[in-house]
């Protein structure tokens, strides 16, 4: 683990009980273009964790590894790079609920995250603060965007979309059958 894993641990639980509500939504809700965009939430959680994890390859995965001519490394980008276009299409089949829930997200809400999105990369990259308190800052930036996350996942309301969904698709389908 890096010098700054104990730093990472907030973040770790917060994107974990991330993927369970996602999951928890996935398994609550009755409808596929909804159990889809779900899906995708957890999918996007998951690889956030995997990639949040980045030292478990050291400590668990050989550093000769090769399958099929190609390193460890080759295999995992190529599985992620997997789940990412499938929950990009799990995005866009569920593009009336996805437009749903983001519309009735406040601006304000949009405008901190990308704020602590930036001050995340400049932590990183050590642009305005010294390498070994750009890490903190990075990791603290992080950790805030994913308590926001857990907020708003917890306080969501399933039920307010699913009939705002049902509403809109039987809307369009009697101007289809019209």
């Amino acid at each position: 683990m890096s010098s700054d894993g104990i730093i990472e641990i907030p973040g770790m639980i917060l994107l974990f009980v991330c993927l369970l509500r996602c999951t928890q939504y996935m398994i609550k809700s009755h409808i596929k273009h909804i159990q889809a965009f779900w899906l995708a939430a957890a999918l996007v959680f998951f690889t956030v964790i995997r990639r949040e994890l980045n030292y478990l390859p050291d400590l668990l995965v050989p550093s000769d590894f090769s399958f099929l001519n190609h390193s460890y490394d080759w295999w995992e980008d190529s599985v992620l790079t997997v789940i990412y276009l499938v929950a990009l299409g799990l995005l866009a089949y569920s593009r009336h609920y996805l437009w749903a829930v983001l519309k009735n997200v406040p601006v304000s809400l949009y405008l901190i995250v990308t704020a602590l999105a930036i001050i995340q990369y400049m932590g990183e990259n050590a642009i305005m603060f010294p390498p070994t308190f750009g890490e903190v800052v990075e990791e603290l930036a992080e950790t805030v965007i994913y308590g926001i996350a857990l907020t708003y996942l917890w306080r969501f309301k399933l039920a307010d979309y699913e009939s705002c969904l049902v509403q809109k698709l039987n809307y369009e389908l009697k101007h289809v059958n019209h």
